[in-house]
C-alpha cells in the first residue's frame, strides 16, 4: 500500500512531499518505507520493518495522520480501502 502527500505552496518554491510505502518481505514481514523531501530536490529516506500486519498498519496509519495534522494533503494513494479515515 502507498500514499503520496505534499502540501500546497503559494510562493514559487516547490512544494514539499512525504510518501508512505508499506511492503511484505520474503520471510513474512512489513517494511515500512518513508520518503520524504522537496519535489525536485534531494530527498530523505527511512525504512522500519516490523514482524506483523497490525504493527506495521498501525506505523503506517500513525505516520500519515501526523503528516495530515502537519498540513499535508493526500494526492495518490493505492491499495487503502480508508486512506482518508481519520
Amino acid at each position: 500500500m502507498r500514499i503520496y502527500m505534499q502540501t500546497r505552496t503559494e510562493t514559487a518554491e516547490s512544494p514539499r512531499f512525504y510518501q508512505l510505502s508499506l511492503q511484505q518481505d520474503l520471510l513474512g514481514g512489513w517494511t515500512l518505507y518513508r520518503e520524504w523531501g522537496q519535489q525536485g530536490a534531494r530527498s530523505s529516506l527511512k525504512r522500519e520493518v516490523y514482524l506483523d500486519h497490525e504493527s506495521a498498519i498501525e506505523a503506517f496509519e500513525k505516520a500519515r495522520d501526523s503528516q495530515l495534522k502537519r498540513g499535508f494533503q493526500i494526492v495518490f494513494s493505492q491499495g487503502m480501502d480508508n486512506a482518508h479515515a481519520h
